[in-house]
């Protein structure tokens, strides 16, 4: 009956618009069709650790915090706080540790940071290059009359905008994409949690994965043990109409509009039928790794905490919403209280380890996977640095990176060298006293001797970043973007212009050619984009999304 249907409407579809398939027929019909009905909330059982462990030379433990579309400005120890609220909890991890002050992403968007944060390597390495937006689908699914990412794409491409710079999306990519539901990260990669696994660590993930949902990519085929969370790119932080939840919407943005049809609000343990948290999600997701906490105090664990907060949609806990009363911009006060739930989950993580006797001996990291993204419309949450998340400029790829580990980090620790989300894997390994892999090229570097100052050398000859056409590279303070849609190339000085207010590059073509050369010389190294990019969106650099545009306008062009 369903598949029937289905082929109804997709037959009808076909008939109205070809291939396209209009902004509201997806809201109305999309997450219906491919989202299975979620049940209801059922207590979660970790697997239980030993009575007692050893008490001498155990390895730490290893937490990983990461936010999600966390701007630089949103925290108190990197910036002026989200609406100017405080982020103690956070604030407390570099304070009592380490603060990276060049600390950068893998990438500008969510997926392929991740990939290179949970690798060690560059995700152009092995493909992974764009952002999936395609779900593993039913198989009475019609995919052979239409695709969700290309209607996605085709949508964002379509929206009404008053910018006289439109959205390109790409028809023949479009027809020649790879099956649904099998992009992310291949099953040959070695993730920090199998890393970490061969060292007898037990492995947790919590929250947002986004590396793929076919066999071999999800985290229990990727070493974790356990793992309770979301293998989409989101998921709603509570139901809409939920009575403790307020709610802010960006009508301006289509990809707003795309989350609030068709979010769901669920969580899978270990592959099992979506269930419904009992709670706001970030809530639920720090409670639920209290009692991970607890159940593993006796044995090594490794704990990947992912929160989707304050990624779109943005959806604050009435109490944190409540609190902050003197931040008088509505979008603006709920963004600054979903930050407030995550802060509150780093303290809660923090005083969990001290109750269990691991604060010592835990080494714990917080970064967020890229910078503030433009479309939630506030201006201030990369600050001082110009552009936003799907942008190479520092505003999208400059991210909070802080790590606290009492046995080896003295507090109040600094680094200004440029390090990346990749330095992670191989931290961890030397942590564990597990051998980085040999027979592939490892991008990191273990940051201990950084952070606990015995040297204060440079991390990395240079830093690359790619997505499509767009290219990025650092060398020193010698900062290049080559803007393949737009036959452009920018360069930039950090050490007297860190916010990239004024390219050099007619003045400095020696610089330009090097740096140009070192990009080239990089891509070769790279394997080619394992799915095609299906647009390339402008990105305004000085504006946030729902702000009038204007002829003036500075933009790059973004590939995904």
């Amino acid at each position: 009956m369903k598949r029937a249907a289905t082929l109804l409407l997709g037959g009808a579809a076909l008939l109205v618009g070809g291939l396209y398939l209009s902004a509201d027929y997806i809201k109305l019909n999309l997450n219906h069709w491919i989202t299975p009905a979620t049940q209801p909330n059922r207590a979660v059982v970790w697997q239980q650790g030993p009575a007692q462990g050893p008490t001498e030379n155990r390895p730490p433990n290893i937490v990983l915090i990461v936010a999600d579309d966390l701007g630089i400005n949103d925290l108190t120890i990197t910036g002026a706080g989200a609406g100017g609220m405080p982020t103690p909890n956070i604030d407390a991890v570099g304070r009592e540790g380490v603060v990276f002050a060049g600390g950068y992403a893998g990438n500008a968007t969510c997926a392929p940071s991740r990939a290179a944060l949970l690798t060690g390597r560059y995700a152009t390495r092995f493909g992974y290059e764009f952002t999936p937006t395609d779900v593993k689908l039913p198989g009475w699914f019609p995919t052979g009359l239409f695709r969700p990412d290309a209607m996605f794409a085709r949508n964002i491409a379509s929206f009404p905008s008053d910018w006289s710079v439109k959205t390109i999306f790409d028809e023949e990519a479009a027809r020649n994409l790879p099956p649904p539901g099998g992009k992310g990260v291949p099953a040959a990669e070695i993730t920090i949690a199998e890393q970490l696994h061969a060292s007898g660590y037990h492995n947790i993930h919590l929250g947002k994965w986004h590396l793929g949902e076919a066999k071999g990519m999800r985290p229990e085929d990727q070493g974790f043990d356990e793992s309770l969370g979301f293998i989409i790119g989101g998921q709603m932080f509570l139901p809409e109409n939920d009575p403790n939840v307020v709610n802010s919407k960006q009508d301006f943005d289509p990809i707003d509009r795309f989350l609030w049809a068709n979010l769901p609000y669920s969580v899978q343990y270990n592959g099992s039928p979506r269930f419904a948290p009992d709670k706001y999600m970030t809530d639920y997701l720090t409670d639920q790794a209290l009692s991970a906490i607890r159940a593993n105090r006796s044995r090594p664990f490794f704990m990947y905490l992912a929160y989707n907060a304050p990624h779109t949609p943005l959806q604050a806990l009435k109490s944190d919403y409540d609190a902050l009363s003197g931040i008088k911009d509505h979008r603006r006060r709920v963004y600054a209280a979903m930050v407030r739930a995550v802060d509150r989950g780093v303290g809660k993580v923090m005083a969990e380890l001290k109750a269990q006797g691991l604060d010592d001996n835990t080494l714990v990291i917080f970064t967020s996977d890229n910078g503030g993204a433009h479309y939630v419309g506030l201006p201030e949450i990369n600050r001082p640095f110009r552009g936003w998340k799907a942008t190479f400029y520092e505003g999208g790829i400059h991210v909070p990176l802080l790590m606290r580990w009492p046995a080896r980090i003295k507090p109040g620790s600094q680094y200004a060298n440029p390090v990346s989300h990749f330095d992670i894997f191989a931290t961890a390994s030397a942590a564990a006293g597990a051998a980085l892999p040999a027979d592939r090229a490892i991008d990191g570097v273990d940051l201990m001797p950084f952070a606990a100052g015995t040297t204060s050398a440079a991390a990395h000859d240079a830093l690359f970043w790619r997505s499509g056409g767009y290219r990025a590279v650092r060398q020193g303070n010698w900062k290049l973007h080559s803007l393949g849609q737009q036959r452009e190339t920018r360069l930039y000085d950090l050490a007297v212009d860190p916010t990239e207010r004024r390219d050099v590059a007619a003045q400095q073509p020696e610089k330009v050619a090097a740096l140009t050369a070192m990009l080239a010389a990089h891509d070769r190294q790279q394997k080619p984009a394992a799915w095609p990019s299906l647009i390339r969106s402008p990105i305004p650099l000085d504006r946030p999304l729902g702000v009038k545009s204007s002829p003036k306008d500075d933009y790059i062009y973004w590939w995904n």
